[in-house]
C-alpha cells in the first residue's frame, strides 16, 4: 500500500524554508516521493490555520518512513531549524 506524508507549517524564516526545500524535495524523491499537493490554494474548515499545506505520495508507507528518517531529509530539517511550526504525519493508504 502506498504511504503519504502529510505536512502543514507557518512560515518563520523565509530564507531557512527557501533552504530547506529543495533538500527536502531531493530527499523525498529518492526514495519515490512524488508531491501531489504542495502550497496552493486551501481553504480550513476545521482546526488550526496554516498558510503551507504538503501532500506527497510515496510507493509504500516505508518508503515514507525512510524518506522521513534518511540522512538527507535530517540534514534539510538541520537548515530548516526553527525557520517553520510544522505538523507532519505519515500515513498508510487503501488499497
Amino acid at each position: 500500500m502506498k504511504g503519504y506524508i502529510i505536512g502543514r507549517g507557518n512560515i518563520i524564516d523565509k530564507n531557512k524554508s527557501e533552504n530547506y526545500k529543495p533538500l527536502a524535495a531531493a530527499a523525498n524523491k529518492k526514495f519515490g516521493g512524488k508531491y501531489l499537493a504542495r502550497g496552493g490554494r486551501y481553504i480550513t474548515k476545521e482546526g488550526i490555520e496554516y498558510e503551507r499545506n504538503v501532500i506527497i505520495e510515496f510507493p509504500s508507507f516505508e518508503k515514507a518512513k525512510n524518506a522521513y528518517e534518511s540522512e538527507e531529509y535530517k540534514k534539510a530539517l538541520g537548515v530548516l531549524g526553527n525557520g517553520m511550526e510544522r505538523l507532519l504525519v505519515i500515513v498508510e493508504g487503501e488499497e
